[in-house]
């Protein structure tokens, strides 16, 4: 069974095509990275997958039921969601960002609690350390680590990532995404990754699906995507061979 699907989805905004004819599968257990330039409608098909936007034909299924036939509330509080800005409540403790979801849930406190510290320490913070600190007294690492915790505190079986690590900087990048890689060896969730830079997308993905103006040009594993002879699949190999920047400028086209 897989845990996404998308099946001939399109989307429109306005005149604006963003997404044309999209189709592909996510695996449970699997990270598929959608890579692509600036406007290739990669953050467009995330928001898809939790209900903040729905096709305009097709139809986009989590665990096999169009998220269009899904209660709103009931399939975004199965989905951890990860954003580059973190989005943490700037009043509530570290404790609270994270024991959030499972509140709204209504877990009982001593749940949470345990349930928070053994987040905390999986993503490399120190619970006695942190817990009561505010989001402005973290570093910008620990506020995105504190971010997966969060989208982590109520088990959900899918995570989503809209370039969770793009505002970081590189050493501080690396290390987070080792920990993401640990994180889902260890708990194996079901992920969908976005990124444009290529080098994050062939270390932590295991498929790359590459959009190109709202399609999909190619969808493969990291050893076959380097293979791979798509024009805008080529283009981001160029960024590795030249030894260039991370990523592929915006197509001005």
């Amino acid at each position: 069974m897989s845990a996404v699907e998308f099946r001939e989805v399109s989307y429109r905004a306005g005149e604006h095509l963003i997404l044309d004819n999209l189709s592909f599968t996510v695996e449970p257990g699997e990270t598929l990275v959608l890579l692509g330039r600036s406007g290739s409608g990669k953050t467009t098909a995330l928001k898809m997958v939790n209900g903040l936007l729905f096709p305009s034909a097709g139809a986009v299924l989590v665990d096999e039921r169009a998220t269009t036939d899904w209660n709103p509330i009931q399939l975004r509080r199965g989905i951890g969601y990860v954003i580059q800005e973190v989005g943490l409540f700037p009043h509530f403790t570290v404790a609270g960002n994270v024991g959030l979801v499972p509140r709204l849930q209504g877990w009982p406190a001593e749940r949470i609690a345990i349930r928070t510290r053994e987040l905390l320490a999986q993503v490399g913070l120190a619970p006695d350390q942190f817990l009561d600190r505010l989001p402005r007294q973290l570093s910008g690492g620990q506020r995105q680590r504190v971010g997966v915790a969060r989208a982590l505190a109520a088990d959900p079986g899918l995570l989503l990532f809209d370039e969770p690590f793009g505002a970081l900087d590189p050493v501080t990048r690396l290390e987070l995404q080792d920990q993401f890689m640990a994180l889902r060896n260890q708990l194996h969730k079901t992920s969908i990754f976005v990124t444009h830079d290529v080098r994050e997308a062939l270390r932590i993905g295991t498929r790359i699906a590459l959009l190109d103006r709202g399609r999909l040009e190619t969808l493969a594993t990291p050893e076959q995507f380097l293979k791979a002879l798509g024009p805008q699949t080529r283009a981001f190999l160029e960024v590795l061979e030249k030894g260039a920047s991370h990523e592929v400028p915006r197509d001005s086209s």
